[in-house]
């Protein structure tokens, strides 16, 4: 596998009212099928160790993790030095199903946004509902972030990670980074908590 280079060098904005971090590489494998059939629950078992999300949901479990992407798509998240073994392992557990595992890992940036006002840098940048009884954790929402196409879920109670293009990295950044301004708080999702 190549060597884990991320799109910008060590992109990361503090002192606004959420913090904005590039993070290292990670792997990611795009994986297409028949979500429901019991040779794709037995692959995601053996391979991340976790079974299959419901929609619109994320299931993560230290580097490993899961997320429904679409009807027949899922993300898969794992060690990026373990990309090649984890789709090895993944093909051969689909035998001669219709199947698809493509590792993404280079083709993607993720970010971390974090911090109290998290929640309202990304409602500035995305037409999703993020009140806290709406967006919750284990909930992913494939949307857009202005736009570009993005995907992103809650990592913990005030941080969120959001996966998008490697192309638009530096775009996605510059957007994060603006909507996180200090002074720039609407206090509409921070107040509601």
């Amino acid at each position: 596998m190549s060597e884990a280079v991320s799109a910008l060098k060590a992109a990361e904005f503090t002192g606004g009212i959420a913090e904005v971090t590039l993070m290292d590489p990670i792997g990611m494998i795009s994986v297409r099928g028949d979500l429901g059939a019991g040779y794709m629950k037995k692959a995601l078992k053996k391979a991340v160790g976790l079974g299959l999300p419901d929609t619109r949901s994320v299931q993560i479990n230290g580097d490993r993790g899961v997320a429904w992407m679409s009807p027949d798509e899922l993300l898969l998240l794992c060690p990026y030095d373990q990309v090649s073994d984890t789709i090895d392992m993944l093909t051969k557990c689909f035998g001669s199903n219709h199947t698809l595992a493509v590792n993404v890992s280079d083709a993607r940036s993720v970010f971390r946004i974090s911090g109290a006002h998290s929640r309202d840098v990304l409602a500035k940048l995305a037409p999703v509902d993020l009140s806290p009884d709406s967006f919750t954790p284990g909930m992913i929402r494939r949307t857009r972030l202005a736009q570009v196409p993005a995907a992103f879920w809650i990592e913990d109670g005030d941080s969120f990670r959001l996966v998008c293009f490697r192309s638009v990295a530096q775009y996605v950044f510059d957007l994060l980074k603006t909507a996180a301004q200090p002074g720039s708080a609407p206090e509409y999702y921070s107040a509601a908590r």
